[in-house]
């Protein structure tokens, strides 16, 4: 068995697919790529014969359904060079069905149709020797052969000669549900192309290995898109492999009260839902890490899915936070998302280029709300979500989650999905009413790793940056949004009189 599992593999000039199929295919041997129109597998049996021939090899493209005109405007649109080493064959085979002697015959047509494309097949095998070989699609193969048991042994035929040729094969075949699943059983693996459209947005595009024998696969669906260049496949993130040592210390938020209330701050490897109504502060939060991040030289990155790039900047500045300067410095990266066009696991893999390729110590997400927009259902969101955080954590990552919860005020408050017992962490901020003036409060629910202060704090946020001020004690119901006075009336005077000093202008907080 071992034996098997150290065969040598080939690359399908896609890293991602090469990473679901753990190295690569094993050469030699005879692939089956199934999708439905417009999936993308003459993409991909594109991009798998122009990784042969970066690699000095000969490579054969045998085409039943396009014109050769017609497959290089479809390379040139991808900004691909087809070279000398990429050979294109397209039979025309349908000369012998126009012939007016293929009339005088005692074999049928489709017969001697049939013979005739193999034996040209053949040649120009024998006449290329390539190392590897497409046929895109076999529909046309499938029609001529007619009987199942025939199209059955011609497919065996195939194997057994590209094998005596060292040869690796890839057959393209329309995914559909009314012919025999041949390939499926004779193939040595089997790559599905899914495409799902959705009412907003792009199409969404899936890729699964079904089979792939002697070799271990990352099973299950994995997403890709088509772009220029080709197919970009976003393997699904499983966490436990991926370890990476770190000293576990307590991080600052540079606000000396924030990080006592937390006591002592958030700890590395570990994530913090931040959760509250509109406005009330919760992105500032977070914006506070990231600075603090830029600020000891380290990276912090920043996905955005309501706000755009230069909103977080301005707002960020405007508590004093230094934004544009870190940003242009490099140290903190802002990527806006859209819902409508990303999908989930391509999310994932900006995440991790963020984590691996610009070791970002500090990852936000803002918001939650927004990145279940991209995901197929709920279900999915919270396994994805604990996978990302679990991968986050094992680097060492200080991780922020914002979730806007719906409603102001009031016990209306509510969340679109409870996500509380995925994070490590806490922080719960709200507003209430004090005096006639509406304040903002703020404090930590939960902090797995570490102690921290039970208190409710006033918070307020200004041009001066983030205060933090000292414990509510003569309110009841803060956190309900519902707060009722418990103190004596000079004592609300003479906290209206310490809070107005920072309580000033915090349009656009959130």
């Amino acid at each position: 068995m071992d034996a098997i599992f150290d065969a040598k593999r080939i690359s399908t000039g896609i890293a991602g697919l090469d990473a679901v199929s753990m190295g690569g295919l094993p050469e030699n041997r005879l692939y089956v790529v199934e999708g439905t129109a417009g999936s993308g597998k003459t993409t991909l049996a594109t991009k798998f014969l122009l990784d042969g021939v970066g690699r000095g090899e000969e490579v054969l493209f045998v085409s039943f359904s396009e014109a050769e005109i017609e497959l290089r405007v479809v390379a040139s649109s991808h900004g691909w060079e087809l070279g000398d080493s990429f050979h294109l064959y397209v039979p025309d085979f349908t000369a012998e069905s126009s012939n007016p002697d293929s009339d005088f015959t005692i074999f049928e047509p489709g017969e001697v149709e049939l013979n005739e494309l193999m034996r040209s097949i053949f040649d120009q095998v024998e006449r290329i020797r390539p190392k590897r070989v497409v046929f895109d699609s076999l529909s046309e193969l499938r029609l001529l052969a007619r009987d199942p048991l025939r199209y059955r042994r011609l497919i065996i035929g195939l194997k057994i000669f590209f094998a005596t040729k060292e040869c690796t094969v890839i057959f393209t075949d329309e995914l559909t549900g009314n012919h025999e699943p041949q390939l499926q059983s004779i193939a040595h693996g089997l790559i599905t192309l899914e495409q799902t459209p959705r009412e907003y947005g792009p199409v969404r595009r899936r890729v699964r290995i079904v089979k792939l024998r002697g070799s271990r696969i990352q099973e299950g669906y994995h997403d890709f898109v088509i772009r220029t260049g080709g197919l970009e496949v976003f393997p699904n993130l499983v966490a436990k492999e991926h370890h990476r040592d770190f000293a576990r210390e307590q991080y600052s938020s540079g606000i000396e009260a924030l990080d006592r209330l937390l006591g002592g701050g958030l700890m590395r490897g570990s994530s913090t839902l931040i959760s509250g109504p509109a406005g009330v502060g919760k992105s500032s939060i977070a914006c506070a890490y990231s600075s603090s991040a830029a600020s000891r030289g380290e990276h912090a990155a920043l996905f955005v899915f309501e706000e755009n790039k230069s909103t977080v900047i301005e707002r960020a500045d405007g508590l004093g936070m230094s934004f544009d300067r870190h940003v242009k410095s490099g140290n903190i990266a802002i990527t806006q998302v859209n819902p409508g066009e990303f999908s989930p696991g391509e999310f994932v893999s900006l995440v991790r280029s963020a984590v691996e390729k610009d070791r970002a110590s500090v990852v936000v997400i803002d918001s939650l709300n927004g990145y279940m927009a991209a995901m197929p259902d709920e279900h999915f969101l919270l396994i994805q979500m604990h996978e990302l955080l679990t991968y986050l954590n094992q680097q060492g990552i200080v991780s922020l989650i914002i979730t806007a919860q719906n409603g102001i005020v009031g016990s209306a408050l509510g969340s679109p999905v409870d996500a509380s017992y995925l994070a490590d962490g806490m922080i719960a901020m709200r507003y209430f009413e004090s005096g006639g003036i509406v304040r903002q409060a703020i404090s930590v629910i939960k902090k797995r790793h570490g102690s921290h202060e039970r208190t409710i704090r006033e918070i307020g946020l200004s041009s001066h940056g983030i205060a933090v001020g000292e414990p509510i004690t003569d309110f009841e119901g803060v956190l309900s949004g519902v707060p009722r006075f418990t103190g004596r009336a000079d004592d609300l005077l003479r906290r209206q009189g310490k809070s107005g000093g920072h309580s000033g202008k915090s349009g656009g907080n959130s």
